[in-house]
């Protein structure tokens, strides 16, 4: 579930994704934190204590600070530094109504060009997910269940609406980690399965009718409610 954005990164962004070992290391345990839960909207994230945490510089953690911002997992703010992104209910009532809409138009597009490989590489996906779901691996069925949605923007053979899909599939997923209560599903596997269903008769119709209702039922899981973390930074790292 890490795929974002559709600015044009600038020179240290680019160089943040061919980085080094560590710059990756701190990147994926900020977000794998956040993901996971362990931190919380809102949460500071300063940087002398990743500095001492990663022994790094200053340098290299703002670098990768600056490519989580870039990807909304984090905000920097002025004077204040970065924090976990903490969407407001209005910016989460809007990016789904983006996303619903978008992927409106996707599924139908999909509906009409899917090719019979198409149809097989969805529906071997759709065994990936079920095999996660029932090994309760819920961070490796989240990232899953997101690439559904963006292999559907592929099958629609728009790599416009898909470059614009990836940035809101990337937001509704850091929303969705960071508000819905535990124990619910991030996408529910067999509501995927039926969207394949109409997709491979060529009903976009029908498809676009239950990806409208998925994505409504996702939303309305969605409790934003941001509490300030009791733990120490370290700890909801997961590096104690």
């Amino acid at each position: 579930m890490r795929n974002k954005a559709e600015v044009t990164p600038d020179a240290d962004l680019i160089d943040m994704e061919n980085g080094s070992d560590i710059e990756t290391r701190i990147y994926d345990t900020v977000f794998d934190s956040v993901m996971t839960q362990r931190l919380r909207p809102g949460t500071k994230l300063p940087e002398s204590s990743l500095c001492e945490l990663f022994d790094v510089s200053r340098a290299t953690v703002r670098k990768v600070l600056q490519k989580l911002a870039h990807d909304h997992i984090v905000e920097l703010r002025v004077n204040r530094g970065a924090v976990v992104a903490a969407p407001t209910p209005e910016e989460t009532r809007q990016i789904f109504e983006a996303r619903r809409l978008l992927e409106d138009v996707i599924v139908r597009l999909a509906a009409a060009n899917a090719t019979r490989a198409d149809i097989t590489a969805l529906r071997a996906q759709l065994k990936q997910e079920h095999n996660a779901m029932h090994r309760f691996a819920q961070p490796e069925w989240a990232r899953l269940a997101s690439s559904f949605h963006l292999r559907l923007a592929e099958v629609a053979r728009n790599p416009i609406l898909q470059r614009y899909l990836t940035e809101l599939v990337s937001r509704c997923s850091l929303i969705v980690a960071l508000y819905e209560p535990p124990g619910n599903a991030s996408c529910e596997h067999d509501e995927h399965a039926r969207v394949v269903d109409y997709i491979e008769k060529g009903d976009g119709e029908r498809a676009a009718k239950l990806m409208d209702e998925h994505l409504r039922t996702l939303e309305a899981n969605i409790c934003v409610e941001p509490e300030e973390p009791d733990n120490s930074l370290a700890s909801m790292l997961g590096l104690q």
